[in-house]
């Protein structure tokens, strides 16, 4: 196995609380070349002085602290600058690895020059670190597909990069609050294949701050749809023959979006938000879910 340095990526807000089953999770990997890049976005709670208390003395560990909170996507753009591994891979502060997960990824990132990001599975586990259930979530992006046009979500944690890869993308969107991991695979297979092991290398902890149990899930929804408008633009533009994604199903994506939170305004009674998405939705694809849109208008 090349001894390829991995850098670990770790974007942090308020999560300091967490960060030490994550913390022991790093120090047990049976693959012991890494860094860890720890760039934290202003967090409010005691986070900087948890890590800076476990990470003391330690030169592998590296704290950065924006000058003020930037979002999702500032940081973990950072993050990925600041890094100096050949292989990279985003461990969020309140999860953890599997032992192994570095060996295994390494050992796949020498196997397969070629692919621009490799993952894998994760597992569902309590706020003590115990196992609840496998996520069924995950796979291979099938024959003629892309991250663009198969399954939503089905590239997943643990999910790692060249950085010779990454470097011929744009980067990650520093402007982006959510949906930042997905619009980063869009630019990433536009570099290079995708390749998904079926293991579980990512313990994922479910607890009141995570994402999934935010209730401003709409807000994500805005951003996934962002990046796939983002994605098939630059597409288009760069000539890129990643898949079949036609203009149609480019106006499908955006009709459906618009749809979407035509209904969300529709259910809290909001007449004119509801008014003006549904007028949006007809606009990006005048034929598409038709006999829907003309029950909508008179109601």
């Amino acid at each position: 196995m090349s001894n390829h340095l991995f850098s670990i990526l770790i974007a942090n807000y308020n999560n300091g609380c967490f960060f030490k089953d994550c913390y022991e999770s790093i120090l047990n990997q049976s693959y012991q070349n890494w860094e860890v890049i720890i760039v934290d976005d202003c967090s409010t709670d005691d986070s900087i002085n948890i890590i800076n208390e476990l990470i003391a003395g330690d030169s592998k560990f590296k704290l950065f602290k924006n000058s003020k909170n930037f979002g999702c996507g500032y940081t973990k753009n950072r993050c990925a600058d600041l890094a100096e591994g050949e292989i990279l891979g985003f461990l969020d502060p309140d999860d953890a690895l599997k032992e192994n997960a570095l060996e295994v990824m390494v050992n796949a990132h020498n196997e397969r020059p070629e692919m621009s990001i490799i993952s894998s599975r994760y597992e569902f586990v309590d706020l003590y670190m115990k196992i609840i259930q496998k996520s069924e979530q995950g796979g291979a992006i099938p024959s003629g597909k892309s991250y663009l046009t198969s399954i939503p979500g089905i590239i997943t944690a643990f999910a790692t990069f060249k950085k010779h890869k990454y470097s011929l993308s744009t980067g990650i969107n520093s402007k982006m609050k959510r949906a930042v991991d997905q619009d980063l695979y869009y630019k990433l297979e536009e570099h290079g294949n995708h390749f998904f092991m079926d293991v579980y290398l990512y313990l994922y902890r479910i607890h009141s701050n995570s994402i999934s149990a935010n209730e401003n899930k709409y807000k994500a929804q805005y951003w996934h749809f962002y990046a796939m408008v983002q994605a098939y633009k630059r597409r288009k533009r760069l000539k890129l023959k990643i898949d079949n994604f036609s203009l149609t199903e480019y106006k499908k994506i955006k009709a459906n979006y618009y749809l979407s939170r035509f209904e969300r305004a529709n259910n809290l009674n909001q007449f004119c938000k509801k008014r003006f998405f549904l007028i949006l939705s007809i606009l990006s694809f005048p034929t598409y879910k038709l006999r829907y849109k003309l029950k909508s208008i008179f109601k």
